[in-house]
C-alpha cells in the first residue's frame, strides 16, 4: 500500500436484530454501540472518508449527528439476516462509484459491535498493509480454545476430533498458536472485493489484538461483559492520572 492510498472506513449497521432489539443504537457505557466505532474511525486520519451503510433511519440520524457520512440507505433485501456481509461492501462501493465517481484503494471494514477497537488499532492494520503491501489486513486474537481441543458429536452421541492432530498427548505449552477473526478491523484492496467477492483472500496478513480487547458483542452477555470491561479501563485512567 502507497501512503497517498485512499482508504474509506465503512462501517455496516442494520437495523433489524433477532438477539438483540436496535442492538446497534443501544446504550453501551453511556454512548450508541454505533458510536464506539465512529467515534475511533473519525479520529484517524488515515482514513479518507467514515461512511455508515444502514437501512434504518434512525441508526442513520445518530450516525449522521457524530459526524460519519450516511449518503445512501441500504436496500431493505441486504439487510436480512441471511445477507452475505460482502454483498453489503460492495453494494456500499459500486454506489459510491456510480453516484460520486468515488473510486477508494482499500476499504476498511468496522464493524459496530467491535467497541474495544480503537483508532491506533485502525493505524497499526494500516500500517501492515503500507509496510508489506498485501492485498488484506485482517484483525485477530489468541483463540481460547485450541482447535486441538475442540470437539465434535457423531449422530450416534460420541465424541471425535474436530480437526486432525498429531498422536499422542499434547502439553498445553506445546500447542501451536491458535488465532481467530475478532471481527474487528477488515482492510482490503477494493479491487479484490469487487472482482474476488471477498474480504480475505490469500494474501492476508494478521493484526494481533489482545483478546480483552476483542469481544464482539452479539448476545446482552456480551453487553454486560462489555460494560464491566469499560468501567476498569475508567478506572485504571482514573488511577493513572
Amino acid at each position: 500500500m502507497k501512503k497517498s492510498s485512499k482508504i474509506i472506513g465503512l462501517i455496516t449497521a442494520r437495523g433489524g436484530s433477532k438477539g438483540i432489539p436496535r442492538k446497534n443504537i443501544r446504550s453501551l457505557a453511556s454512548k450508541p454501540l454505533i458510536a464506539w466505532s465512529i467515534e475511533a474511525a473519525m479520529q484517524n486520519k488515515d482514513l479518507d472518508r467514515v461512511i455508515v451503510s444502514t437501512d434504518d433511519q434512525e441508526i442513520a440520524l445518530v450516525a449522521r449527528n457524530l459526524g460519519a457520512e450516511v449518503p445512501f440507505i441500504r436496500p431493505v433485501f441486504l439487510a436480512q439476516d441471511d445477507s452475505p456481509h460482502i454483498d453489503v461492501v460492495i453494494h456500499a462501493l459500486e454506489w459510491l462509484k456510480e453516484n460520486q465517481g468515488y473510486v477508494p484503494d482499500y476499504v476498511m471494514l468496522l464493524q459496530p459491535t467491535s467497541p474495544f477497537r480503537t483508532s491506533k488499532d485502525i493505524s497499526a492494520a494500516i500500517e501492515i498493509a503500507q509496510r508489506s503491501d498485501v492485498d488484506s489486513v485482517i484483525s485477530v486474537c489468541k483463540s481460547p480454545a485450541h482447535p486441538y481441543k475442540i470437539r465434535k458429536i457423531s449422530s450416534q452421541g460420541l465424541l471425535s476430533d474436530f480437526v486432525e492432530k498429531p498422536n499422542g498427548y499434547l502439553r498445553r505449552q506445546d500447542l501451536p498458536v491458535a488465532y481467530f477473526e475478532n471481527g474487528a478491523i477488515y482492510l482490503v484492496k477494493r479491487d479484490i472485493v469487487i472482482n474476488k467477492r471477498t474480504l480475505y483472500p490469500e494474501n492476508t496478513y494478521p493484526y494481533i489484538m489482545k483478546s480483552k480487547y476483542s469481544l464482539d458483542i452479539d448476545t446482552l452477555w456480551d453487553f454486560h461483559l462489555a460494560e464491566i470491561i469499560f468501567r476498569d479501563k475508567a478506572k485504571m485512567e482514573r488511577q493513572t492520572l
